[in-house]
């Protein structure tokens, strides 16, 4: 049985190639398949390679809803149109089950529970013969409600069967020419919403609203604004801090954020934490 778990001494360019070989091999075997894309480097690494392998066979889909940033949405499908990858876009309402809007540590089981029930009746409709998302293995490592629901729905995991994990697959995107390679992980609108404290439409346009603002006037690479009740409390990468290191900024900070109804704002002296590392630029790790 193939197995590419790295030992001591073990060659790790050869290793990813031998990984890289297990996923065509993965592919190769599957019929229509619908791809769950948001745009990230998984999933768009995994929609590239099942469209160069597959072709039409193959369609990939993003799920719409209030907790998706309008630029996010924007750039997925841009990268799409500019790598000639069948594309669509589907409406979820993750906003009507009471247990997503309840915002418990659950949260994401229902959020995918409802993707995947609409990705299954389009492809019962369709004729579509598989679900596909971009889990790799380090999500194996978190809690992750959402990898519960593709289990549930038996929708498959090519990245994760073939065993590549984040730095793995971000170097085999970069060699690829993708444009988001090193992509900032990132997450849905509510993330920003403590568990616990109801996920509402108002508050995730609350958040969409002042992360855009922020990212425009700083250029911020890496931001999460935190909803918290009457407070918003800013999160950006630790490197990127000195942008807020004058009274002149914090108080066009203070006053944007003061606009969108928030009464105090924080910036976190911590800066987010970066969960997953980048391969070094100019080398093959």
């Amino acid at each position: 049985m193939f197995s590419a778990r790295k030992g001591a001494g073990e060659d790790p360019v050869r290793e990813r190639t031998a990984k890289r070989d297990r996923l065509e091999g993965i592919l190769r075997g599957m019929d229509r398949t619908l791809v769950a894309y948001s745009g990230g480097v998984d999933s768009s690494y995994l929609l590239v390679e099942a469209h160069r392998l597959l072709g039409d066979r193959i369609c990939g889909v993003i799920a719409d809803s209030p907790s998706l940033p309008r630029h996010e949405l924007k750039e997925a499908l841009s990268l799409a149109e500019g790598r000639g990858l069948p594309v669509r876009v589907v409406r979820t309402d993750e906003m009507s089950r009471e247990a997503y809007r309840a915002n418990g540590p659950d949260r994401c089981y229902h959020c995918k529970t409802e993707l995947f029930e609409r990705l299954t009746r389009l492809a019962l409709e369709e004729g579509w013969a598989t679900l596909a998302y971009g889990a790799v293995t380090d999500d194996l490592g978190d809690v992750r409600p959402g990898m519960s629901a593709a289990e549930r729905f038996r929708v498959r995991a090519p990245l994760l069967e073939a065993e590549l994990s984040k730095l793995e697959v971000r170097s085999l995107a970069r060699g690829m020419g993708l444009r988001v390679w090193d992509k900032p992980q990132s997450a849905c609108l509510a993330s920003r919403i403590p568990h616990g404290s109801e996920v509402t439409p108002g508050k995730l346009s609350q958040v969409e609203a002042g992360e855009a603002l922020l990212r425009e006037r700083f250029g911020l690479r890496v931001l999460r604004l935190r909803h918290e009740g009457s407070k918003a409390r800013i999160e950006v990468s630790p490197d990127e801090l000195w942008r807020f290191s004058t009274p002149a900024s914090v108080e066009v900070i203070r006053m944007t954020l003061n606009s969108l109804g928030f009464e105090r704002v924080e910036i976190d002296p911590r800066g987010y934490a970066r969960p997953d590392p980048l391969p070094p630029h100019g080398t093959e790790e």
